[in-house]
């Protein structure tokens, strides 16, 4: 879990970790290079549970989230990894569920599931059993297929998230698996908890236009490495604009409805 200047929503994500029906053997928090209280909440939440169980790693530079993921990652000694931002959750059985199918399909090196946005206490459904299915590269290039707090690694893959990116990392790191020819899967059950929008609130999601130049940049990663073509870059750029234009005008309708049921 990387954590940066999350005091007041890292507890949370903690308790729903804490909270699961197969409990991780290990949590590790990496402090992001934080100024404020955050490191002192860090400490606070490891001692208040088993010695041992909640591991910190503290960074003293802030690297942003993928280079703190890729050290917890080195941290760790479980044979799977799963990703929690400090600012989201997860249903209890997520681990349960998604543990079961990766130990059964020694063939998928990844897999990640549905997600549901809420406001307050998450009301926890009762589940059906998870379908997984296989998401094939071509698809993962059109569209980031889940959220990085969905993220369940085998924590022996090559691929780690490209020190320093600090939007549109997950989908670049989803993508360079795919491409490899890796397979990965997803089920739709929503098994992660967010609490703002996907894009254009708080966060490093809201300024849509680096988000766009970064999803051009990782398509031209993936081409200086050879995954893609020059010819299916020129693709991928029209139709990356495409999205983008969508975002803009979803995030404008919002902020415009938001402003006139303020003003009623």
């Amino acid at each position: 879990m990387p954590c940066y200047r999350c005091a007041q929503t890292v507890e949370r994500a903690v308790a729903s970790v804490a909270a699961q029906t197969v409990r991780p053997m290990e949590l590790i928090l990496v402090d992001d290079g934080n100024a404020d209280e955050t490191r002192s909440v860090l400490a606070a939440l490891r001692d208040r549970h088993s010695p041992g169980w909640i591991k910190l790693v503290l960074l003293e530079q802030n690297v942003g989230a993928a280079s703190a993921r890729n050290a917890g990652w080195e941290a760790a000694s479980g044979q799977f990894i799963a990703f929690l931002d400090a600012d989201d959750s997860w249903h209890p059985r997520k681990i349960e569920l998604q543990y079961r199918f990766m130990l059964a399909q020694p063939d998928i090196v990844m897999s990640g599931h549905g997600h549901a946005q809420v406001e307050g206490t998450p009301t926890l459904a009762r589940l059906g059993e998870p379908v997984f299915y296989h998401l094939p590269a071509f698809y993962v290039l059109l569209k980031n297929p889940f959220i990085t707090p969905s993220f369940m690694v085998r924590s022996d893959l090559a691929f780690r998230f490209l020190p320093g990116r600090r939007h549109m990392e997950d989908h670049l790191f989803l993508m360079r698996v795919t491409t490899a020819g890796l397979r990965i899967a997803k089920t739709k059950l929503p098994l992660a908890f967010i609490y703002k929008n996907i894009f254009g609130d708080a966060g490093l999601s809201a300024d849509l236009w680096v988000m766009q130049h970064s999803e051009l940049e990782n398509y031209e990663i993936l081409c200086r490495e050879g995954r893609i073509s020059q010819g299916m870059i020129h693709f991928f750029r029209v139709y990356s604009w495409i999205k983008f234009s969508r975002r803009v005008l979803i995030v404008r309708l919002r902020r415009l409805l938001a402003g006139k049921t303020g003003s009623r």
